[in-house]
């Protein structure tokens, strides 16, 4: 006998005899199994992929958060003087009516040269944080930087330009906190 033969039979022989019709029992009882098992693993997956997306929309949810956040720290440190500057505009503006007034003596040019400098010192201060007065004569009407409380027909303007100013508009850095008043022409 050669080896490969006798390797064959001891091989044999370690094996225990299994009745063919038991293995085919077996083989069925066991696909239910399997089947069940595949079932399980499925169901486990499904739990696994619903977890990761919700995580995923919560991860979502909160950097979307954190942006508005971050967005609404950046605007309230942009415009945080927009409240006092809006308190102010007033007195800027009885400021600038006051030195309209026609000086006839000494001490009436004296008080106006005083409160020029006041003007200006007030003015400077709000151009530091960022105020500045909207041009508005001669400029096309921006409903945005412009309220328009007249009209009228002059020929020397075009049409939808500004031709005259009552109260003067400011913006704070790119915000409008006050439009002009002016008369709009037709």
């Amino acid at each position: 006998m050669s080896e490969e033969t006798k390797n064959d039979q001891e091989l044999n022989e370690e094996q225990p005899k299994v009745d063919n019709e038991e293995t085919v029992e077996e083989v069925f009882a066991e696909e239910p199994q399997e089947e069940q098992a595949i079932d399980e693993l499925s169901e486990l997956q499904a739990k696994l992929d619903e977890s990761e997306n919700r995580y995923l929309r919560l991860r979502a949810d909160f950097d979307n958060f954190r942006r508005r956040i971050n967005a609404e720290n950046e605007a309230k440190e942009k415009y945080r003087s927009q409240a006092l500057i809006t308190e102010l505009l007033p007195a800027l503006d009885n400021f600038e009516r006051a030195l309209n007034i026609e000086a006839d003596n000494d001490q009436t040019k004296t008080l106006l040269q005083g409160m020029e400098m006041v003007h200006r010192s007030l003015i400077e201060a709000l151009k530091k944080e960022g105020v500045e007065a909207i041009d508005a004569v001669g400029q096309e009407f921006d409903p945005h930087m412009h309220q328009a409380v007249m009209q009228t027909e002059d020929e020397a303007y075009g049409s939808n330009v500004v031709v005259e100013e009552f109260q003067k508009g400011y913006k704070l850095k790119d915000r409008v906190i006050r439009p002009s008043m002016v008369k709009v022409n037709q």
